[in-house]
């Protein structure tokens, strides 16, 4: 089978007698840049910067050497703007805080002082950094730049700004990237951007030059308790535009995508849900349906939802409101046991990720802890098909290398 056949087997809950894998396809689902120049030395790659196509969180770009080696079925198609506003067409060097020679978008400009490194939003210095990297972290940190607003003339166009409909400009870049991707004979997974309904990553505005509306994280979680009108009147016009978006694109590229990420809300703690099953039903259930129905109705495209934590009682929920997929299957949070998701979900959704945990085995266990639980995972979730390897999570600054290959090569073992 091709890598797009194996995925599609996958998807369609069939057994293909292999497990497809995905690294470096979503903003969820990658490697840190330093993990990337890693294993490019491990395997005796020719030595060149990591290309950071993913500043805000540092995700390097798996070239196609690499992608071998790893034995990844998937392409990626990333939105057009990153998460602090600037496209990746062209690159130039920087040092990371860290020492790693790198490529960085060529808009993206940055400040360094001595103890952190900023960011400028789509690259614009006149304004203040949207977000900034402690020199002592591997990543960067949104800066809250929330405006004083009265509550009285609070208006939902405030957080909308950044929802816009595409340009004939939007439009080529994908029709390019999704053709480009197509080629690869890998399977298509598409962010086009637009449908993520309150996701924490996007609320501060990173890539906005002046936010405007709610942009502090707690203040837009209060919201959802106190301010469901206005969060209601912000997610039915986002929907409207995202469904007119998707409309204009699948016009252009049709049955090419074969997955589209929807959206990266988190909804689980590592011990419970941020809302209960009431809330999910009310606030964001009816956008949700809308897009997979349209999606359903008018592509072959299979639904990505992204959310980590606790919540085997969202599984459901998300079955319901039409998501194909789940990511990324955080197995270590409570209540999220792997053979259990898999008898009670598994002829209904596909588990992308939970192949290995990022937060202790695979950082801080021995290669031989990697296997084992890289094999029973295998085991688990590949009954059937519905299942495509991928770590919980992306994996992490600092990780050894020899723990991620010995993820890589237990994942071949088991296929073999």
């Amino acid at each position: 089978m091709t890598s797009k056949e194996k995925v599609l087997c996958s998807l369609n809950h069939e057994n293909a007698g292999t497990i497809p894998v995905d690294f470096d396809a979503t903003n969820v689902s990658g490697m840190h840049c330093s993990c990337i120049a890693a294993l490019r030395d491990y395997y005796g790659l020719e030595k060149r910067p990591v290309k950071v196509r993913e500043p805000y969180q540092m995700l390097g770009l798996i070239e196609d050497d690499l992608k071998e080696c790893i034995g990844i079925d998937t392409v990626g198609v990333d939105s057009r703007f990153n998460l602090l506003g600037v496209d990746c067409e062209n690159w130039k060097e920087w040092r990371t805080p860290q020492g790693q020679e790198v490529l960085i978008p060529e808009k993206l400009n940055l400040y360094e002082t001595e103890t952190d490194v900023y960011a400028y939003p789509k690259g614009n210095v006149s304004v203040s950094p949207s977000a900034k990297i402690p020199k002592s972290s591997y990543f960067f940190d949104a800066i809250i730049r929330q405006p004083e607003f009265d509550e009285d003339d609070l208006s939902p166009d405030d957080n909308l700004e950044e929802f816009t409909l595409y340009t004939d400009d939007d439009v080529e870049y994908y029709r390019k990237k999704v053709t480009e991707a197509y080629k690869s004979g890998k399977a298509v997974v598409a962010s086009f951007g637009g449908t993520a309904l309150g996701d924490i990553a996007c609320v501060p505005g990173t890539f906005l030059e002046n936010p405007k509306g709610i942009r502090d994280i707690e203040e837009w979680y209060i919201s959802t308790v106190t301010r469901t009108d206005y969060l209601h009147r912000i997610f039915e016009k986002q929907t409207e535009t995202a469904l007119e978006n998707l409309e204009r694109i699948n016009k252009e590229i049709g049955s090419v995508v074969d997955v589209a990420y929807i959206c990266g809300t988190d909804f689980g703690t590592q011990i419970s849900t941020f809302c209960s099953e009431e809330t999910f039903r009310e606030l964001y259930m009816p956008y949700y349906k809308k897009i997979n129905s349209w999606i359903h109705s008018n592509t072959n495209w299979k639904t990505f939802k992204h959310s980590c934590g606790a919540i085997y009682e969202f599984i459901p929920l998300l079955i319901e409101s039409g998501f194909d997929i789940i990511n990324p299957v955080q197995c270590s949070a409570q209540g999220m046991d792997p053979k259990t998701l898999k008898e009670n979900f598994g002829d209904s959704i596909v588990f992308w990720g939970g192949g290995v945990d990022t937060q202790k085995i695979l950082p801080f266990g021995s290669k031989e802890q990697v296997r084992d639980q890289v094999l029973r995972r295998c085991e688990i979730f590949s009954r059937s098909g519905g299942f495509v390897f991928n770590s919980i999570h992306n994996v992490q600054a600092k990780t050894p290398v020899e723990n991620i290959v010995a993820m890589i090569d237990a994942v071949k073992e088991f296929n073999r």
